[in-house]
């Protein structure tokens, strides 16, 4: 995000796909925060796209749990044309 994105609360580009990964392997939110030792708030925060950022030892074990890799769970928009 650019100084001038930041400047006017434009939102980031990265989208989390922590919903697709836990439908796509039966588990609850509770359960991979359980899994994790982190807080369903937490998660949900992240879920939604309204984290601002992520530890590596969260997206560590994140990964661990969920038998993933960070591209599978994060993805970035492209910038639009302009």
């Amino acid at each position: 995000m650019t100084e001038a994105e930041e400047a006017t609360g434009a939102a980031h580009r990265v989208t989390c796909h922590l919903d697709v990964l836990l439908a796509a392997r039966g588990m609850t939110l509770v359960q991979l925060a359980e899994r994790v030792g982190v807080t369903v708030v937490n998660l949900s925060v992240l879920k939604n796209d309204r984290a601002k950022a992520v530890r590596f030892s969260t997206l560590t074990a994140l990964c661990d749990a969920l038998d993933c890799q960070p591209g599978d769970l994060f993805t970035v928009t492209p910038r639009p044309p302009g």
